[in-house]
């Protein structure tokens, strides 16, 4: 083979390789544009003290006690004004949020943190491994901390998390429960409510999903990947759930069962059984996708 040949070749495949990569950013962005997560949704009460203050898809909750209020999630920067207004549309003030704590280190969850801590001086939660991705701006997140368009604006954590740790406030308990792999710190939250004089157990899953990219074996995305992920199914299969809510609307079937809620169904958002389906179709997606990869590695060695 000549010279001019391999230059030929290579050449050639300099519009193939530009493609693949557009492809894959253009994938990418467009996840991060997902248009769901800037589309509204009718703010509403849960179950006791529980409230639904996200949009369609990027949920976020407050929690209202007597001495001000706990927001679970800052969502995108610029859904910041979506969230005060849905708190403000309930009756509360914003300005009362006395806790901001999250259920990851991701843009589409983190990223309106430092508004929202500058517009309401509430202190900033977070579980031990993700403070080090929420205090650069997500710049050594292990999956897309290079990516372009997924870094924000950095914020000051105020009390590191960690798995068990309770965050308390005017008589409500919250508890934080590592559920790494998604990322190295992403949190369960569990709490109680009453309703009509009955208590229940909520479950707000942080996520178990393994994302496209993610390497479970061979060169790992990051050292014990794979052990956090057999940790958090074990855990979210330990805890007992009434109320099933998520990070995202869709791990919960939010629109059905606010249809439901508006229909007359107080306890609409009572669903044992379906976060038991929940966690399990999870765990059997996780355990395809490492069966998988476990394969093509063993492929790649030629045995």
């Amino acid at each position: 083979m000549t010279s001019k040949t391999v230059f030929r070749l290579r050449a050639a495949t300099i519009p193939v390789l530009l493609s693949l990569f557009l492809l894959l950013t253009a994938g990418r962005s467009q996840a991060q544009n997902n248009p769901e997560w800037r589309e509204t949704f009718p703010p509403h009460k849960i179950a006791g003290n529980l409230y639904y203050v996200g949009g369609k898809d990027l949920a976020a909750f407050l929690v209202v006690t007597p001495e001000g209020n706990i927001l679970i999630n800052s969502n995108l920067e610029s859904s910041v004004p979506q969230i005060k207004e849905s708190i403000e549309k309930l009756g509360f003030r914003f300005s009362d949020t006395k806790i901001l704590l999250i259920s990851h280190a991701h843009l589409d969850h983190a990223a309106g943190s430092a508004t929202i801590k500058r517009l309401t001086r509430a202190k900033y939660m977070v579980m031990d491994a993700d403070v080090p991705v929420i205090e650069d701006g997500g710049k050594t997140d292990f999956a897309y901390g290079r990516e372009a368009g997924w870094s924000y604006r950095p914020a000051k954590v105020d009390r590191v998390l960690h798995d068990g740790d309770e965050v308390k406030l005017g008589g409500t308990v919250l508890v934080a429960h590592k559920t790494a792999g998604h990322t190295r710190g992403c949190t369960t939250w569990t709490m109680k409510v009453t309703e009509n004089g009955k208590t229940y157990d909520v479950v707000i899953v942080g996520s178990p999903n393994v994302n496209s990219g993610y390497k479970l074996v061979g060169q790992p995305s990051y050292p014990g990947i794979e052990a956090d992920y057999e940790k958090t199914f074990q855990t979210l299969k330990s805890l007992h759930c009434d109320i099933f809510l998520g990070a995202h609307g869709g791990y919960y079937g939010l629109p059905a069962k606010y249809f439901r809620l508006k229909s007359g169904d107080q306890l609409a958002f009572v669903d044992p059984a379906g976060y038991a389906r929940y966690v399990s179709e999870r765990e059997a997606t996780f355990r395809k996708e490492l069966e998988r990869q476990r394969a093509a590695l063993v492929t790649a060695k030629g045995f």
